[in-house]
């Protein structure tokens, strides 16, 4: 059964889940999420708390970021065109809330009240025709066209980083206005949805079916459809669908020589895929306006218990011997003992494994049996509080909110931040031990003190882990982008010689470019690059991005 539905974000209700029975403000110009949201006192007063202890201070040296209404902008170079004025803003908080996503770097700026960048006009295609006429219009104007999603890009994804010999002005084309899920095929599990629509408005509108794409990224909250296949985004799943791939059926996206359209099919052995050189472009080939997702039922058997282990190598030991086993956890992360305490997971003498199974067939105490056993043969102690009032649910709590703490941090100089990798099991133990070396010794080199390196897995493989690294270090301010990127360089040159990648799940952006570079063959590279001259002849879309001009870092 195939049900057209053209269901968009029309009321309040719809836009769901977080945001129920909440008015929808518009989201901040610095900072995490929506205007008026933030850390409580509670939560506040316990994060400076421990970076107080952490770095043995009392008093931070705290510089508060511009208002709206003090930032200066240059006036925009250029002016959309009649047909295009009642779906483009030059308002100085579209300008400005378009021009950093929510890397360290952008937050810095935002601080610093640096908002040179900033695109020259913001443009609110209503439908597909509307993005083929701003390429047109942006191509003919000599303007880069930045594809814009949520804006929580953390790698200098969606900068509007103007060329000034090579483009005359910037343009950003953001899709929140896609937003309907337009047809659902019950029968086969899946739905077409338009691109721009935000986490909660898509599982609200899959909820009256029966159904979810459970696809639940950190930023969940804040990001779009879109972005997340754009940058081929990591979510709620440990194991198996670890990514937006995962769920893709098909494709629709619009490139300056038109448009391309997947065929939708479960799976084919016809040549390259054409889904696979989409996701992951991350803006540079075409603006993704739809797409095919595969659903599932939605859950109502779960199992769940907290573990505690003598050490970090013994729960990642577990960890893979749960993996090989295929039992298949929805979440199987571990923290270690450092990560445990920062986040009150734990008191910082033992590391902890989060583990819970989910289905919506059939119940999973066999399962989450066997997947016990697999931690005790590593020394795992079941926690007796496994439910959401133990260290689980203090985790998942921590880890909601921590995208509200860097704003923060940030203007008390502390440099907070996280890189991601995957390795093979046989090299994970040696790669975890050179990076953090190299983590600690850059803190200490840049800042003149120690700082703390912790690390957790995220999601697993039966042949590896994918490892996610947070430093945590007290700056100067003056100097934070600096410091923050000789910590970041050397992090990133340890992670590509222990063989690891540059990047799991955050995308490779502006920030991770020169290590996608080595990273990448070169002959794919060249590739790359004739397909994107293909597509994009005038190289307008998010140049600087995969390939293309130096990256900022």
């Amino acid at each position: 059964m195939r049900v057209a539905i053209e269901k968009g974000v029309a009321s309040e209700e719809e836009f769901g889940l977080v945001c129920r029975r909440r008015p929808v403000q518009r989201l901040k110009h610095f900072g995490w999420g929506r205007e008026g949201e933030g850390l409580s006192r509670e939560e506040e007063a316990i994060l400076l708390a421990r970076y107080g202890e952490r770095f043995g201070v009392d008093r931070f040296d705290e510089r508060s970021p511009p208002p709206l209404a003090a930032i200066e902008l240059r006036e925009p170079r250029l002016a959309p065109p009649a047909a295009l004025q009642t779906i483009c803003s030059t308002d100085r908080y579209e300008r400005v809330a378009h021009t950093h996503g929510k890397s360290f770097p952008d937050t810095v700026g935002g601080l610093l009240g640096d908002y040179h960048q900033a695109p020259d006009v913001v443009a609110y295609p209503r439908h597909e025709a509307d993005v083929a006429t701003v390429l047109d219009w942006a191509a003919t104007a000599g303007a880069l066209v930045v594809p814009f999603g949520g804006g929580s890009s953390v790698v200098g994804g969606i900068d509007p980083a103007v060329d000034e010999g090579r483009f005359n002005a910037a343009v950003t084309l953001d899709l929140r206005n896609l937003n309907r899920v337009k047809e659902v095929d019950r029968t086969s599990r899946a739905a077409r949805i338009e691109a721009g629509i935000f986490g909660p408005a898509l599982e609200a509108a899959l909820k009256p079916h029966g159904l979810t794409l459970r696809h639940f990224p950190q930023s969940f909250e804040y990001s779009t459809l879109g972005g997340w296949i754009a940058t081929r985004s990591g979510g709620h799943f440990a194991t198996l669908a670890t990514h937006i791939d995962d769920f893709v059926e098909s494709l629709r996206l619009v490139s300056p020589r038109g448009a391309i359209e997947t065929r939708r099919l479960p799976g084919s052995g016809a040549g390259p895929s054409p889904d696979r050189l989409f996701i992951g472009s991350e803006g540079i080939l075409g603006v993704i306006t739809e797409a095919w997702m595969r659903l599932q039922d939605r859950p109502r058997f779960r199992a769940g218990a907290a573990v505690r282990f003598p050490d970090f190598y013994a729960a990642a030991r577990a960890v893979r011997a749960i993996a090989q086993a295929a039992l298949y956890p929805s979440n199987c992360r571990i923290l270690d003992a450092a990560e445990a305490y920062h986040t009150a997971a734990g008191d910082g003498t033992h590391a902890v494994m989060v583990l819970a199974f989910e289905s919506a067939d059939h119940p999973l105490e066999p399962w989450l049996r066997r997947a016990l056993e697999c931690c005790a043969d590593h020394g795992g102690i079941a926690d007796a509080d496994g439910s959401d009032g133990g260290a689980a649910g203090r985790w998942r709590n921590a880890f909601i909110r921590m995208p509200y703490a860097r704003e923060r941090v940030v203007p008390l100089a502390i440099i907070a931040d996280t890189f991601e990798t995957a390795i093979t099991w046989d090299c994970f133990e040696a790669l975890h031990d050179r990076v953090k070396a190299a983590t600690e010794s850059a803190i200490r080199e840049a800042t003149g003190r120690g700082g703390l390196v912790t690390c957790r897995l995220t999601h697993v493989y039966p042949d590896g882990p994918a490892p996610y690294f947070s430093f945590h270090a007290l700056g100067r301010h003056g100097d934070l982008i600096e410091q923050w990127r000789q910590i970041k360089v050397a992090a990133s040159d340890a992670l590509i010689a222990a063989g690891g990648t540059i990047t799991h799940h955050h995308a490779v952006g502006r920030d991770h470019r020169p290590w996608y570079d080595r990273e990448r063959p070169p002959l794919f590279a060249a590739g790359l690059a004739a397909v994107k001259r293909e597509l994009d002849p005038h190289g307008i879309l998010n140049p600087g991005v995969l390939i293309g001009p130096a990256p900022r870092i």
